[in-house]
C-alpha cells in the first residue's frame, strides 16, 4: 500500500474513496470526458404566478446569500441534495473580511466573535534561496463551518426562508415569466434561480461545453496533531525547485484541534499531468521536510484535496434569462485563487443589493443579470501571474525560475509597504500597486523579468497588456461614476439598476472594494 492509502484508510469515514472520485472529475477535465448535460431547456409558455422570488440550489454557500436575501423581503426557497451542515474544517478569512455578515445583518457582533474558532499572527511567505517575509491579519482568521451555517439558517429560517434537504436539482425550464426548477421529488416555480452547486455544477457544464479549463489548482493537505508548537502560519511557501512539471507550493494555518498544511500547484489540464492522488504522494513525502517532524510524530485527524478548474471566460456570463451563477459556479474567483467562502464572502455585499435590485425592477433577462457578474481587469491581470508560477507539460525553464521571480516580486511589493502587499495577497489587485511593483522589480531585476517572456509566451503577454490597461481605465472610470452617483439617483428605478451595476462593475474591477 502507499503512504496514502495507509493514512487516509485509517482517518474517519475513510475519505480515500472521496479522494478517487475527485480524482475521477480530474481526469475528465484532463482527457475532456466530462459529459455535457442538457439540464435546462426553454419553453415560451408563460407560468403566470410563480411560488418563489428566488430559488438558490447548492446549500453550503447558498445559504449566505439566501439568509441576506430573505433579510431584504424576498420569497426564498434553498435547495441542498445532502443535509446542510458545515464540515469541521475551518475556513480562513481576514477579520475585517467578515464584517460583511454583521453589515448584511446576518450576524450580530457577539455571533461573529463566536463564529471565531482560531485567530493567529503573523503569517509567512517564503521562497526557496530568498528571505521570508512576514505579514500580520490576513487569513488569520479560522472561521467554524458548522456554527456560521447553523446560525445562518436559523437566520434564514426565521425570516421566512425555507430549506429543501436531500433534494437534489435535475433540470430546469425556463419561461418568459419564471423558472421552473425541476428535482426528483417535486418542481417549483420562481422568478430567478441561483446556481450555487460548484465549479462542476451541471448547469455550468452545459454553459461551458465541454470546454477545457485553461488551469487547474489542484489542493492536498490534513489537520493534524504532533507538531511542534508554532503559533504562525504560512500564505505561501516553496521549498522546493520545480520537480515533475510543476512548482509546489505550501499553506499552514494553526486550527482548533492541531495544524492545518496544505501543499498546491498550478498546471494546465494536460491529458499527462498526474493525479491528486500521486499529489498526496508527494504530500506526505515532503511534509516531514517542511514541518519538521516526522509522520510517527502525527496524528491526522482529517484529509483535505480539491480540483479547482479556472476558466479565461470567467465570471461566467448568463446563458439564459433568470438564472445566474454565483460563487465557485461563477468563476467569480482568480485563478491564483481556491474560491469558496471567501470570494463568496468577498461578493456577498455586491450580489445581495444587486440581486435584490433586479428582483425590485424586473430585470431579470440575461443581459441585465450578466451586469451581476461583470468582467473584472484586476482579476483577469492574474492570468500572468498565474502561468508564470506554473510549467507547461513540456516546457524546459531553470529549476529554481519561478521562486526566484517570486522572491523578487514579493520583496519589491514588501518594500513598498503594506497597502501594496495585503491586498494582493488578499486576491485583490489594484493598478498603482501593480504599477509601482511593476517597475521597482523591471529596475531591480531587469534579467529575470525578461526570463518570464519566453516562459509565458508573447500571446500571454499581449493578453495581459490588454487587462492591465483596462485595469487602469476602470480605475479612472470608478472614480467618474463614483462622483455622479448622487446624481444617478434621481433616474428611473431600471436605468438606476444599470448605473449602479456598472459603477460596482468598475469598483470591484478597480479593486476599489478593497478595505482594510
Amino acid at each position: 500500500m502507499t503512504l496514502t492509502e495507509i493514512i487516509l484508510s485509517q482517518l474517519p469515514e475513510n475519505p480515500l474513496a472521496g479522494l478517487r472520485r475527485t480524482d475521477e472529475l480530474w481526469r475528465s477535465l484532463r482527457e475532456g470526458t466530462l459529459p455535457v448535460p442538457t439540464v435546462v431547456q426553454e419553453s415560451p409558455e408563460r407560468l403566470g404566478a410563480v411560488a418563489w422570488d428566488v430559488v438558490i440550489c447548492g446549500g453550503t454557500l447558498g445559504i449566505l446569500i439566501g439568509a441576506a436575501l430573505v433579510q431584504q423581503g424576498w420569497r426564498v426557497a434553498l435547495l441542498e441534495r445532502g443535509m446542510l451542515r458545515g464540515r469541521q474544517q475551518e475556513w480562513n478569512i481576514s477579520r475585517h473580511e467578515l464584517q460583511a455578515f454583521v453589515e448584511l445583518g446576518l450576524l450580530t457582533t457577539q455571533e461573529l466573535d463566536q463564529a471565531i474558532a482560531t485567530e493567529y499572527n503573523p503569517a509567512r511567505i517564503s521562497f526557496l534561496g530568498g528571505a521570508d517575509l512576514w505579514v500580520q491579519d490576513v487569513l488569520n482568521i479560522g472561521v467554524d463551518p458548522l456554527y456560521l451555517l447553523e446560525t445562518l439558517k436559523q437566520r434564514f429560517l426565521s425570516g421566512g426562508g425555507q430549506l429543501f434537504e436531500q433534494i437534489a436539482f435535475t433540470g430546469a425550464i425556463v419561461h418568459p415569466d419564471g423558472v421552473v426548477i425541476q428535482t426528483e421529488q417535486e418542481s417549483f416555480t420562481a422568478r430567478l434561480l441561483l446556481d450555487a452547486m460548484g465549479h462542476f455544477s451541471p448547469i455550468v457544464r452545459q454553459s461551458r461545453q465541454g470546454k477545457r479549463p485553461e488551469a487547474v489548482c489542484l489542493v492536498v493537505g490534513t489537520c493534524a496533531t504532533g507538531f511542534p508548537p508554532n503559533d504562525t502560519g504560512d500564505l505561501i511557501v516553496s521549498f522546493t525547485p520545480v520537480q515533475d512539471q510543476c512548482q509546489y507550493f505550501w499553506e499552514a494555518f494553526p486550527a482548533r484541534d492541531g495544524r492545518t498544511t496544505y501543499l498546491f500547484t498550478y498546471l494546465d489540464a494536460d491529458p499527462d499531468r498526474f493525479s491528486l492522488e500521486t499529489l498526496f504522494e508527494e504530500y506526505f513525502r515532503l511534509l516531514p521536510e517542511y514541518q519538521q517532524v516526522t509522520l510517527e510524530q502525527l496524528q491526522f485527524q482529517r484529509a483535505l484535496f480539491g480540483c479547482f478548474p479556472c476558466y479565461r471566460q470567467s465570471p461566467l456570463k448568463p446563458q439564459w434569462h433568470r438564472i445566474l451563477p454565483i460563487g465557485d459556479s461563477s468563476g467569480s474567483q482568480s485563478p491564483l485563487s481556491f474560491g469558496g467562502f471567501g470570494a463568496m464572502v468577498r461578493h456577498l455585499n455586491r450580489l445581495t443589493y444587486g440581486i435584490h435590485d433586479a428582483l425590485q425592477t424586473d430585470t431579470l433577462e440575461r443581459s441585465a443579470l450578466a451586469l451581476l457578474q461583470p468582467y473584472q481587469p484586476n482579476l483577469a491581470v492574474t492570468w500572468l501571474f498565474q502561468r508564470a508560477m506554473s510549467v507547461g507539460i513540456n516546457q524546459k525553464i531553470p529549476p529554481n525560475q519561478i521562486n526566484q521571480l517570486l522572491s523578487s516580486v514579493f520583496a519589491q511589493m514588501a518594500a513598498l509597504g503594506e497597502p501594496v502587499l495585503k491586498p494582493f495577497l488578499q486576491d485583490v489587485v489594484q493598478f498603482p500597486a501593480l504599477f509601482q511593483t511593476l517597475i521597482r522589480t523591471s529596475i531591480a531585476h531587469p534579467k529575470l523579468v525578461l526570463q518570464i517572456l519566453p516562459h509565458v509566451g508573447l500571446v500571454t503577454i499581449l493578453d495581459w497588456l490588454v487587462h492591465y490597461m483596462n485595469l487602469a481605465s476602470y480605475t479612472a472610470l470608478f472614480s467618474i461614476t463614483n462622483a455622479l452617483e448622487p446624481a444617478s439617483k434621481t433616474l428611473p428605478p431600471v436605468p438606476q439598476y444599470y448605473y449602479r451595476r456598472w459603477l460596482q462593475a468598475f469598483k470591484y474591477g478597480a479593486g476599489k472594494d478593497y478595505s482594510n
